[in-house]
């Protein structure tokens, strides 16, 4: 693989607004347990393995279940997850895809049962974040800790 540049060092400036981000972030009302659920299947969607591989880690490190992991990418298909985490999966899947429908009515209604309007627009950021550090990770081809 060849060495790309860094854009964390290469771009100092952008590097502390993505941070402005995670500080922001970790000021919301959204659960520990549901930014790692955003950040590892968003970072599934978009197939990058060194943010997978980091909050993989972080969500165990927070008490979720491997089995809750492994089977993350068919969250529909599974008992395993409540009516409220698989609103928030849908939020997170939609953003990360908003090439195909965008966010839609349906999605955000039923995410509108779980959640109030504000936990709303901190999900979406936090998919919009997880996003953005995908794109940065991935550009610049960080590697997988061995």
């Amino acid at each position: 693989m060849e060495t790309r540049v860094n854009i964390l060092e290469a771009q100092p400036q952008a590097t502390k607004a993505m941070y402005g981000l995670e500080s922001y972030l970790a000021t919301t009302q959204v659960s520990k347990s549901h930014k790692e659920l955003i950040k590892i299947r968003v970072s599934q969607i978009n197939g990058c393995a060194y943010c997978i591989d980091m909050h993989t880690k972080d969500a165990l490190k927070n008490g979720e279940t491997p089995q809750r992991i492994f089977l993350l990418n068919a969250w529909r298909e599974t008992k395993l997850f409540t009516a409220e985490e698989k609103a928030l999966l849908a939020v997170a899947e939609e953003v990360t895809l908003i090439h195909q429908h965008g966010l839609t009515d349906a999605t955000y209604a039923n995410a509108k049962q779980y959640f109030n309007e504000d936990y709303i627009a901190q999900v979406i950021m936090a998919a919009v974040t997880i996003n953005a550090w995908n794109r940065i990770a991935i550009s610049s081809q960080f590697p997988v800790a061995q």
